[in-house]
């Protein structure tokens, strides 16, 4: 499914920053990819300039842009204006494979990317895209994708439960904990444990 705004992004006086990304070698045989990319916000039209003209080097004029809807912020504009006359057309697909990105050249030739999402750590984020670049990779982007995704999970998790010990270690207590009675401790002061009746006894 499509999806457009009809907006065109505004090109921006600064140059593009140079993108973070890694491409495969031309002719290495079919691949699900042709590489990665690892942009530094969700905002395309800040990101992608930068990425057109690096992709321009490979097969000729970028003409087209294919975005996943849901790996960017909301503007989605259906034009991105690279400076002078020449605008490059965007399309939105909400069906789009997650972390997919296909830019399309003047030539017909295409080029496949995984899109790191910005929030990755800089290790994961590298190790994705070399993955994504190398010759013989076999997974497509949204294996790619969650990996990453899962592997700065598996981090935060570590992360929380260092940051639990340690305050547990310094004097913090879980509610779950407050809540347990210790049947270790005396009951109040100078009074004692109150035992269940006693029932009648056997007949």
């Amino acid at each position: 499914m499509l999806s457009t705004t009809g907006r065109e992004a505004p090109a921006s006086q600064a140059p593009p920053a140079g993108p973070r990304l890694l491409l495969q070698p031309d002719h290495v045989g079919p691949a699900p990819l042709d590489g990665g990319w690892w942009p530094r916000s969700a905002d395309p039209a800040a990101e992608l300039p930068g990425l057109v003209l690096a992709l321009d080097k490979r097969h000729g004029r970028v003409t087209r842009v294919m975005l996943g809807a849901a790996d960017w912020n909301a503007s989605r504009p259906s034009r991105l204006r690279m400076g002078g006359s020449r605008v490059v057309r965007l399309g939105w697909f909400a069906t789009m494979p997650a972390g997919l990105l296909i830019a399309i050249y003047a030539s017909g030739q295409r080029t496949d990317l995984v899109t790191i999402p910005p929030s990755v750590r800089d290790q994961d984020a590298s190790a994705a895209m070399e993955q994504a670049a190398r010759a013989g990779n076999r997974e497509p982007a949204p294996a790619i994708l969650g990996a990453v995704t899962a592997a700065g999970a598996t981090t935060r998790k570590e992360s929380g439960s260092r940051q639990l010990g340690i305050w547990e270690w310094e004097g913090g207590h879980l509610r779950d904990h407050q809540g347990t009675p210790d049947r270790t401790q005396p009951g109040p002061a100078g009074r004692a444990p109150r035992l269940p009746a006693a029932g009648p006894g056997p007949s």
